[in-house]
């Protein structure tokens, strides 16, 4: 990996630039910028999420999916570098079979709303869908692992479990959608 920053005014980005973690220098705008911003993002947002009253064990598990995405932003940071392995997509797999059990089905589409964790969890999902889109352009323009792509997905699915299960403290549910479906179901 590159050197790490003793400082962090450098102004070497002021000519629209910015270093990557093999040296090399590529425009702010680009693709792998893109995709490590929106990394970035996620990892932040759920930084936020970890300031609210959660369930036992899902701040531990927010911080190791913090983890798992440092090394995410690490790995688009170093073309053709590994840093997130296979592992860290099964965990996420199981973290959804343990809390997408405890939840009832989904009957209707749900609004991103409720109590603020919950909120902020759907915010976490969002942003998440971004930053795979962001990782799928990068993948379609240069050689990419498929790790990436694949944690991204399926965190994003887990932030909506997750939001689901956040709604549900304290006595609460989602917020479902009013469709005009089921209106019409209900008058008839």
């Amino acid at each position: 990996m590159g050197n790490r920053l003793t400082q962090i005014a450098t102004r070497t980005g002021d000519n629209g630039t910015t270093g990557l973690g093999d040296n090399t220098r590529v425009s702010k705008d680009s693709l792998r910028v893109h995709a490590m911003g929106d990394v970035d993002e996620l990892n932040s947002h759920i930084g936020v999420l970890l300031c609210e009253a959660l369930p036992p064990g899902v701040p531990d598990l927010l911080v190791e999916i913090q983890h798992q995405l440092f090394n995410l932003g690490g790995e688009l940071s170093i073309p053709g570098f590994e840093l997130l392995k296979p592992e860290a997509v099964l965990a996420l797999d199981e973290a959804l079979a343990q809390h997408n059990a405890a939840l009832p089905r989904l009957q209707e589409f749900i609004l991103p709303a409720g109590n603020r964790a919950a909120s902020q969890a759907h915010v976490c999902r969002t942003v998440a869908r971004r930053a795979e889109r962001a990782v799928v352009a990068l993948g379609a323009a240069e050689d990419l692992k498929d790790t990436p792509r694949q944690y991204l997905n399926r965190l994003s699915d887990l932030m909506f479990v997750l939001a689901r299960v956040l709604n549900r403290m304290n006595g609460g549910d989602d917020v479902y959608w009013k469709s005009k479906r089921l209106a019409d179901a209900a008058a008839e």
